[in-house]
């Protein structure tokens, strides 16, 4: 079956995982921007369509907001979750918080959170994975923020841990990047991981800026200036994915995170558009590698390339 043939009408909801799975192939050839060829832009723009397709089918899935009980998702324990217990498990690792990009919701999160929950063997392990979703109609990012630093809050509460890791998609990492620096958030986020999110601002779609929140991610914006702003001793590691072929950071470099007073890796992948990054193989793979290494691990550049086989990532030092 090719990546564009998804079996519709779809019957049941628990499909939907294998079909973005087929969706998102290790096919695409990781080749320097520089050098794609008309084929490898034609590939990725097929992938970028079919994730699309099947991400719709699936998003009905995730408008309602995850009951409590969802967030006892800890895979290999042993103690189910239960309205009589207030508390969760905890964890060895800090508990993972998603946040989706914009007028998306927690379903773009599907394949990663099963990722989240297992090692690279398929080994399932101990981890709290919960996602927060917000309002297409939330207009100002730093009252996002401060609802993610409530949901932050009462994550911790449940769980006991001190600290937490974010990972954010797109503008979700843009929110959760200014709950770290500029609402205190770095006492608690240990790491925060961002998929194509834009930190110095995108140019894309001008007629978008109705909306309020497209304007503040807009180059120059007062949230991208404050976000400049110096940021000493923040305590939470930074690592910042980008792809070479992701239409929505304009220009894709936008994507990259440089501030002297953060500790961050910027990690280049290559071959895969925007909406591809949630759910292919290679980020999934970097982004369990991120949230398993030490806090204090991991800052400068690397780049990686799509590879042949699913479920593989070699990368070289850029």
């Amino acid at each position: 079956m090719s990546a564009l043939s998804l079996p519709f009408p779809l019957r049941s909801p628990s499909r939907l995982p294998s079909l973005l799975r087929l969706a998102s192939p290790g096919r695409l050839p990781g080749t320097p921007a520089a050098s794609h060829t008309p084929g490898a832009l034609l590939r990725a723009a097929a992938l970028e369509l079919s994730v699309l397709v099947a991400h719709l089918a699936l998003y009905p899935t995730g408008l309602a907001d995850e009951r409590p009980a969802d967030e006892a998702d800890t895979a290999g324990s042993s103690t189910p979750a239960s309205p009589a217990s207030p508390r969760l498990p905890l964890a060895p690792l800090p508990p993972v918080v998603l946040l989706h990009g914009f007028a998306d919701n927690r379903s773009v999160f599907v394949l990663l959170r099963r990722a989240l929950l297992r090692d690279a063997d398929g080994t399932a392990r101990r981890r709290t994975v919960v996602s927060l979703n917000y309002s297409p109609l939330t207009c100002d990012i730093r009252a996002a923020a401060e609802l993610l630093g409530r949901h932050v809050e009462e994550v911790r509460r449940r769980t006991g841990a001190d600290r937490v890791d974010v990972v954010g998609h797109s503008l979700g990492g843009l929110i959760a990047r200014y709950h770290v620096q500029r609402l205190g958030g770095d006492a608690v986020v240990r790491t925060l991981v961002t998929l194509g999110t834009p930190h110095s601002g995108t140019r894309v779609a001008r007629p978008a800026d109705v909306h309020p929140i497209v304007r503040q991610m807009r180059p120059g914006s007062p949230v991208i200036e404050e976000l400049r702003r110096p940021a000493p001793g923040c305590r939470t590691r930074f690592v910042a994915v980008r792809s070479d072929l992701d239409q929505i950071m304009v220009p894709t470099r936008t994507a990259r995170l440089d501030h002297p007073d953060l500790r961050v890796e910027n990690i280049l992948v290559t071959g895969i558009g925007h909406l591809a990054l949630p759910v292919h193989p290679t980020v999934t793979s970097l982004v369990r590698e991120a949230l398993s290494a030490p806090a204090g691990q991991g800052v400068g550049t690397r780049a990686y390339a799509a590879p042949e086989a699913p479920e593989s990532a070699a990368g070289t030092v850029a």
